[in-house]
Parts: structure tokens; C-alpha cells; sequence
């Protein structure tokens, strides 16, 4: 059995030691935001944070990570306020959005050890790879999520998610509600 603190809470796996911890995050705790992209650590779409550094959850098993405190996107922020969340939407760097994980969880650590990070510290600490090439986005994006940490400007938050079937249907006429008829 395998302990350790996820998203703030105590987790045990039951599982082989030598399972990698991405697979128990996706598998066994159903957090599916902690995408599988290459299984060798070249892509990052895997980064998750260990006690506070951005790590690849494919290259680590759930031995190693006995103990350890894990921050995946789920626990980053429940309502996608945290300043990369929101900066990456207000820069337009997120297309498909498969990478996009990842990367939130390797520039927030960054801006959690430099609140103002220059263009090549930014280039070093984000090793993802995003096939749909939003990279002078992102750095745009992670400049100034760093603003906004150090509260020297706002961004006017996101929808949060949640969004009822009905409400949804309301707002986009072409989406209907399953029992409903319309008129």
C-alpha cells in the first residue's frame, strides 16, 4: 500500500509500487486532467506538481511518491481562477487543449519560485510540447499570470464550469434538452 497526499487529501493505492504515478492518478483516483501523451516524458502533458516542483507522472512511480504531497490540475484551483488558468484563456494559448494540463502545472510552479520570470527562464521550465504550436502565446500567457500574482493587474475571470444542461440549451438554441420537446 502506497500513501500519500493528493490535491490536499490522503490517498493509499493499492496498487504495484512500480505503477507510475500517472496511472494511478488517471486509474485509481479518476483524475483524468493528468493526460497520457507519449508514456516516456518527452511531451509533459503529464506534469504534475511534487511538493511544489513540476515532475512528469510517467516517469515516476508510486513508490517514489510514498509520503509526497501531488497537486494535479484538479486541485490547482476548482474554478479555473488560478492566474495560469486565467491568463492562458484571456492570451488565447490554448487550442486543442491536450497539453494544456501540463502546462498550467509547470508554469505555476515556475511562478511559485519566480514571480517574474524572463523570457528564457519561462523557455527552460516549460518542456511541453504543444502540437498546435502556442508557444508565443504561452509565454505571453505565463508573464502575465505573474502580474497578476503579484497583483499588478486583473483579468476578468472565466465562466466557471458547471453550466446546467437546461441553462446551456437556453443559451445555444441548438442544444436540446433530452424529454423536453420544443415548440
Amino acid at each position: 500500500m502506497t500513501s500519500m497526499t493528493v490535491n490536499g487529501r490522503p490517498v493509499r493505492f493499492l496498487m504495484d509500487p512500480e505503477t507510475p504515478l500517472l496511472w494511478a492518478l488517471r486509474d485509481a483516483a479518476n483524475l483524468t486532467g493528468t493526460k497520457y501523451g507519449c508514456g516516456v516524458g518527452d511531451c509533459g502533458a503529464c506534469m504534475v506538481q511534487v511538493d511544489g516542483e513540476a515532475l512528469r507522472s510517467c516517469l515516476i512511480t508510486i513508490a517514489e511518491a510514498e509520503g509526497r504531497f501531488i497537486t494535479t490540475i484538479e486541485g490547482l484551483s476548482r474554478d479555473r481562477t488560478h492566474p495560469v488558468q486565467q491568463a492562458m484563456v484571456a492570451e488565447q494559448a490554448i487550442q486543442c487543449g491536450f497539453c494544456t494540463p501540463g502546462i498550467v502545472m509547470a508554469a505555476s510552479a515556475l511562478l511559485e519560485k519566480t514571480a517574474s520570470p524572463s523570457e528564457a527562464e519561462i523557455k527552460a521550465a516549460i518542456p511541453n510540447l504543444c502540437r498546435c504550436g502556442v508557444y508565443p502565446r504561452l509565454a505571453r500567457a505565463i508573464e502575465r499570470a505573474g502580474r497578476v500574482a503579484r497583483r499588478q493587474e486583473r483579468i476578468s475571470a472565466a465562466p466557471v464550469p458547471g453550466i446546467s444542461a437546461a441553462d446551456a440549451a437556453r443559451e445555444v438554441p441548438a442544444l436540446g434538452i433530452p424529454g423536453e420537446e420544443s415548440d
